[in-house]
């Protein structure tokens, strides 16, 4: 990533406070088309609209950081035919978005096991995170392949083994270093948005959301516009954030 800090936004036009960092579970893409009568990916590739629709508004109003829960570890579980059709909307949205990311000075990086993806679609994310390295805006996160149990197992390994190797003092593990490993210099989110009305976290930031405000819409992911965006930031702004203190 790029030294220099995204743009914190605190305020939009109306005075509202903002989040700095919004976190995104897009679900409903499914449902959504079968309420229709057409298949899964149908919903999926609807539901890209949603995200271009977002990410507009995070520009317009200068928030620093979306992190969006595309692709999770049990997501692999679908049927083959859906999840070929899902590798081939990410090797199409990475090729097509790319343009308008560079365009809006996004930085694009990506949470997860990327091991398991194929050549093409690690060789277009390569090209994605070298593209907007530079970049100032907004960071946008897409999380693939992704679980926070799996990543924070991981991170546990990480510090065990270097402890092990006398790398690593344990008395210096803290909730600051294991939030570092597993994030980066990205700042827990304000904000976590899921659509579709379900009230689950679904292994989706575990750690990160320990203080965050959740949001929960009916909407279906890709019904939601910038109006329901901007709906979800009015009701972040109406919450009072305490962080375990007493209320006013």
């Amino acid at each position: 990533m790029s030294s220099q800090p995204a743009p914190r936004a605190t305020t939009a036009d109306g005075g509202h406070r903002l989040p700095v960092h919004v976190a995104i579970i897009m679900d409903g893409n499914r449902r959504w088309a079968r309420e229709r009568g057409r298949p899964a990916m149908f919903g999926h590739q609807q539901g890209a609209g949603s995200v271009r629709a977002v990410l507009e508004t995070v520009r317009d109003l200068g928030i620093g950081y979306v992190t969006l829960y595309a692709f999770s570890t049990e997501n692999w579980n679908r049927a083959p035919a859906e999840i070929d059709d899902l590798m081939n909307l990410l090797r199409f949205y990475l090729r097509r978005e790319l343009k308008t990311m560079v365009e809006n000075n996004v930085r694009l990086r990506f949470l997860g096991d990327l091991a398991p993806f194929d050549d093409e679609v690690r060789q277009l994310i390569d090209e994605a995170r070298a593209a907007t390295r530079a970049n100032t805006g907004a960071v946008v996160t897409f999380a693939l392949n992704y679980g926070s149990r799996q990543e924070i197992t991981r991170v546990a390994r990480e510090l065990a083994a270097a402890a092990r190797a006398g790398d690593l003092d344990p008395a210096d593990v803290t909730a600051e270093l294991i939030g570092t490993r597993l994030a980066g210099e990205v700042p827990d989110p304000d904000l976590l948005i899921r659509t579709s009305g379900e009230q689950r976290l679904s292994n989706f930031l575990l750690w990160e959301l320990a203080y965050t405000e959740f949001v929960f819409s009916p909407v279906a992911w890709p019904d939601f516009d910038h109006a329901h965006f901007r709906a979800a930031l009015d009701e972040y702004a109406r919450r009072e954030r305490r962080y375990g203190a007493s209320g006013g």
